[in-house]
């Protein structure tokens, strides 16, 4: 729709929205103020102008009033601009010619006072009503995207999001930087509340993600570059040596076998240095890919050069084993990403006063979980350092969670898994089991008639934060025991409980990487340290870069059912980009304008999205639309003011400067 005769014909819309902005902004009086605005040939207040009503009302009187101006005062544009731009264009507009104010995060939640909130409000709408005046009539650009989908880390989260995409006819590239799939869920022995075997449930999983056609499978890889935008991702990928090659070995495993190391001297780290193993290992028997790894730091040929080397000739003519190799690096191109890097477990030495790493018998909860599994360092049987079997224990819940002094959030799945544990304890060793607990927290599909079937096993459950645990006796019961004092809040006294083992429920934290992680794929952070979702309700998969989604632990905590339904919305919303073929990107963009530009390069190392580029035989800098998500950090920061931006120019940011300091 062309502006009529040239004039500009504004149309100011105000939302009640309920009583979110009513009860706080006179919108009646602010309507009514709206009408003395230069331009404004109409104005309305509404109850909900989000709703197809209200939408209805501005469609029909950009037709009906031949309006080329839209002004909307609600809500947060980042909540309901796209809501109203659409509105706009269906009605033959120009969808940049709309201006929204927000008058319910930045005016009704922030203020008291109905006058000012008022006045504030009317400031803002003439601000917008003088700026809307300059827009231009921008056009969206398509950008193709590559059908290849990238997915980091290769626990149930990344199989999960993995096989998704591959079923459904995409090519997939799993990079996991352990020598094999299946992340934290192989480690564990069963699976609350139904108590079903974890291996179970991952192993055909991951055999599935091996044999799958459109999935190539890295591990002992880490992907180290990204540039790129949604649609056209280039990614950097560094594949360590196993010095085994994958191609060749039958995962005979003989070389294993015919190594001269002595069997248990390096620590274990899959069973977390509860066990030992050789310096040519798996991690676990069901280990995907089957395929051995030899650790330089400890194998007798790189560290002195005097081996034997009969893993060599335990492989016979399949050569397979080269000492010789080396990291190499892959670039690949796709078209999205799926991040799912899981979680580290709170470093138990942190809560000194439990006396993890003083007393043999503290143990973590994911020690515990080893113990438990058939293919642990003990067979699956619960014995202590000096193979005793316990006759008591303590389980300790909110270590490393729910603490002002460690982390304050809550992990989610805690207190579930350390039902599970004491079930798993009791079943095992016939133990008395005592949970210390602040609140036990249950939501979940069968965890409540879980936590009942735990009561009914005569699990003791004492409600309070053990203050420490010590080897002090102070009365002959204690004698060669683990001590934990702890203030029964329900009882309303201290208590000694003398115990064989202590069991701490570490919480769930992010990656020690977290932040260099981020920084590779352009994303942001929350205050814990967890990835950043674009909104906690609407977007809980996206992130603020198009193209690149989360799943699993990465973006919070949660159990392994909510790690795979947030993977599966993850590989759906990568899928929708796929199958849809091309992205619309916005307008919003800086560009430069290259004669003015001097060639200083200031804006190259700001831009946080590798969006702008030097031109060296023209001296110039130029900005990739493509790339470009319209900060504005470039255009703050030139010197000689030749980067601007679309729907943020010059001319516009004055005159909504001068529309607030301009009191009717």
């Amino acid at each position: 729709m062309s502006e009529a005769n040239g004039a500009i014909r504004v149309g100011v819309y105000i939302c009640h929205c309920g009583t979110n902005i009513a009860a706080t902004v006179d919108v009646k009086s602010l309507a009514a103020s709206a009408a003395t605005l230069p331009n404004v040939v109409v104005w309305r207040e509404y109850k909900y102008l989000c709703s197809d009503p209200g939408q209805d009302l501005i469609r029909q009187d950009i037709r009906d009033q031949r309006l080329n101006r839209i002004v909307v005062a609600s809500c947060s544009p980042h909540l309901h601009e796209q809501t109203f731009r659409r509105a706009v264009a269906a009605a033959g507009l120009n969808p940049f010619y709309l201006q929204m104010v927000n008058i319910r995060e930045h005016i009704s939640w922030v203020h008291e006072n109905k006058k000012q909130a008022t006045s504030k409000a009317l400031d803002l709408l003439r601000a917008a009503v003088k700026r809307v005046a300059l827009h231009e009539a921008l056009e969206r650009s398509r950008t193709p995207i590559h059908p290849d989908v990238l997915v980091v880390g290769g626990g149930i989260a990344g199989i999960h999001a993995a096989l998704t995409l591959a079923n459904a006819g995409k090519h997939v590239y799993l990079v996991e930087r352990e020598p094999t799939i299946g992340g934290h869920m192989a480690m564990f022995d069963r699976t609350f509340p139904t108590l079903e075997c974890a291996a179970c449930i991952l192993t055909p999983k991951m055999s599935a993600v091996k044999a799958h056609p459109k999935i190539t499978l890295w591990t002992y890889s880490e992907a180290i570059q990204v540039d790129g935008y949604v649609g056209s991702f280039q990614v950097k990928v560094k594949r360590r040596t196993r010095y085994v090659r994958e191609d060749l070995c039958s995962g005979c495993l003989e070389c294993l076998e015919a190594c001269v190391y002595k069997e248990g001297k390096v620590p274990d780290d899959f069973n977390l240095g509860m066990a030992g193993r050789k310096p040519i290992y798996i991690p676990f028997p069901q280990a995907v890919p089957k395929v051995p790894v030899i650790d330089a730091d400890a194998c007798i040929e790189f560290q002195s050069g005097k081996c034997k080397k009969t893993c060599i000739d335990a492989c016979g003519d399949r050569r397979a084993i080269s000492f010789q190799l080396e990291d190499k690096t892959e670039e690949i191109e796709v078209g999205s990403i799926v991040v799912a890097t899981g979680f580290q477990v709170f470093d138990a030495r942190r809560a000194s006063y439990y006396g993890y790493g003083v007393y043999p018998n503290v143990y973590t909860a994911l020690e515990v979980e080893r113990l438990v599994n058939a293919s642990g360092p003990s067979g699956g049987e619960v014995v202590l350092r000096d193979g005793r079997t316990p006759q008591t224990v303590g389980i300790v819940h909110c270590v490393g969670s729910r603490d002002e002094n460690t982390n304050r959030w809550c992990s989610r799945v805690c207190c579930m898994y350390s039902l599970k544990l004491a079930h798993l304890i009791k079943e095992r060793t016939g133990a008395e089991v005592f949970n210390f607990y602040i609140d036990i927290r249950t939501p979940g599909k069968g965890f409540e008639e879980f936590y009942q079937k735990l009561l009914n096993e005569k699990v003791h459950f004492i409600r309070g934060r053990v203050a420490e645990v010590t080897d002090w006796a102070l009365d002959p019961t204690e004698e060669g025991k683990l001590v934990l004092r702890v203030e029964d809040t329900l009882a309303g006294l201290v208590r000694r409980i003398p115990v064989d083992m202590v069991v701490l429920s570490v919480g769930l934290e992010p990656q020690a990487d977290a932040q260099e992680v981020r920084r590779v794929f352009n994303m942001d952070c929350a205050s814990e340290g967890f990835f950043l979702e674009r909104h906690p309700k609407l977007a809980p998969v996206n992130t603020f870069t198009d193209g690149i989604f989360l799943a699993g632990c990465c973006q919070g905590p949660k159990d392994i059912a909510d790690s795979v339904a947030q993977a599966g919305a993850a590989a759906a919303e990568a899928l929708a980009l796929i199958d849809a073929g091309s992205i619309e990107t916005e307008p919003n963009t800086a560009y430069v304008v290259e004669e003015v530009c001097s060639g200083c390069k200031t804006c190259i190392a700001l831009c946080p999205y590798r969006a702008i580029t030097f031109l060296e035989q023209d001296k110039r800098a130029r900005i990739n639309q493509a790339i470009c998500k319209g900060c504005g950090t470039c255009v703050a920061a030139c010197p000689s003011g030749s980067i601007r931006q679309h729907l943020f120019e010059d001319e516009q940011i004055f005159e909504e400067i001068e529309g607030i300091l301009t009191h009717a």
